[in-house]
């Protein structure tokens, strides 16, 4: 699943890579995920020139699916010319029958290790990892060369830093995500580029492989920034992991949308007893130059909201006694308490209500793809 509007033809890379690892590509289906004003027809040309299966959406395109799927009345939980608009690829996959799946953003390119091979052996892992822990309940991803390069990614909460970081040896048996983490740009909030320096969206302080010293979890009860550029994860996750619509609202908040999204999956997982690995496969990060302050604009409407986000998903905690879906149980639960709740001491708090209103939404348009994929006669009335 690939949002792109400009440089999709960075995949070619990705191919390449699988072919240099001999990960067989008929294991592939691609969504490039994109506009109406882009060139769907090129985009489509790659994927048939690389003998690649894949299908391209613009927003039409996304609509005449949700028709297709009995789920119009949910089109507007996909925000148009968005990050966010991931969460098609997430329904698409749903509605079909995957049972892994890849987030890959266009201004990446792998490594020289197996991308697809190496996610795939991290969500089959079970044995002994790093287990990383602090006293402020977040992990920073960037952890391991901190000391040296000061980085905290996009998504840390302030209050958070400074922590004092513990690690152990720990046993996973239930890895339900792989985030993949990257070179070169890294991937940090405007307010830490403009602290590194740098006005172009950047920051001058860059990663390379030496920074990363080994592969992760973060303990139970802690956070973690996850961020979508590099990511694969299991079909189960799919209900708690919705891809929050941002940018197009009253309050302007914008650039939360997979860093709040890795808050409730965590949240999930340590309900479940399941793991999210970082680490390996690494990517190289491109981002190209814009500027910081279009980034701060779009920011700074949800930091307060961010640093509180956390501490409403951890007290969230339901019977799981009769779940069907637990993580669509928890995902739930996890809805209406920001729908329901007074957030007026926040600033733009009412924010959260709106989005626990999307996030039930979410919820309901999985059902409704289920539902019109019975056959007639088993379907409830």
């Amino acid at each position: 699943m690939v949002p792109t509007i400009r440089e999709y033809e960075c995949m070619r890379s990705y191919f390449q890579n699988a072919r240099d690892h001999d990960f067989d590509l008929s294991r592939l289906h691609v969504v490039l995920i994109t506009e109406d004003f882009c060139d769907t027809d090129e985009m489509q040309a790659m994927l048939d020139e690389e003998g690649v299966d894949g299908e391209v959406f613009d927003g039409s395109r996304r609509e005449e699916w949700f028709e297709a799927h009995d789920v119009s009345e949910y089109s507007h939980i996909v925000p148009a010319a968005s990050h966010a608009e991931t969460s098609f690829g997430l329904l698409y996959m749903w509605a079909g029958d995957y049972d892994y799946g890849f987030f890959i953003d266009d201004d990446t390119l792998p490594h020289d290790e197996d991308f697809f091979g190496t996610h795939m052996e991290n969500l089959d892992f079970e044995g002994e990892i790093e287990s990383v822990s602090s006293d402020e309940q977040w992990v920073n991803v960037l952890y391991q060369n901190a000391e040296e390069h000061d980085l905290y990614p996009r998504g840390y909460p302030y209050s958070a830093m400074h922590e004092s970081v513990e690690t152990e040896t720990t046993e996973v048996d239930n890895i339900v995500a792989s985030q993949g983490l990257w070179t070169n740009v890294p991937d940090l909030d405007a307010v830490r580029i403009l602290m590194d320096g740098d006005l172009q969206g950047q920051a001058q302080t860059r990663t390379t492989r030496e920074d990363f010293e080994g592969d992760f979890v973060a303990a139970e009860d802690n956070y973690l920034t996850v961020c979508s550029m590099n990511l694969a994860f299991e079909r189960e996750v799919i209900p708690a992991f919705y891809q929050l619509p941002m940018d197009e609202n009253e309050w302007d908040v914008g650039r939360f949308d997979d860093i709040w999204s890795g808050v409730f999956l965590k949240r999930a997982c340590d309900i479940l007893d399941k793991q999210i690995y970082n680490g390996l496969p690494l990517c190289e990060h491109n981002k190209a130059p814009r500027s910081t302050f279009d980034d701060l604009n779009n920011e700074v409407p949800g930091l307060e909201l961010n640093e509180h986000l956390w501490e409403i998903v951890d007290e969230v905690d339901p019977d799981l006694s009769d779940a069907d879906d637990p993580y669509a149980r928890i995902f739930a639960a996890m809805a209406e308490e920001l729908a329901d709740g007074d957030w007026s001491e926040y600033n733009n708090g009412d924010f959260f209500n709106y989005i626990g209103e999307f996030m039930g939404d979410w919820l309901d348009c999985l059902e409704g793809i289920e539902q019109a994929a019975e056959p007639a006669a088993n379907r409830r009335v």
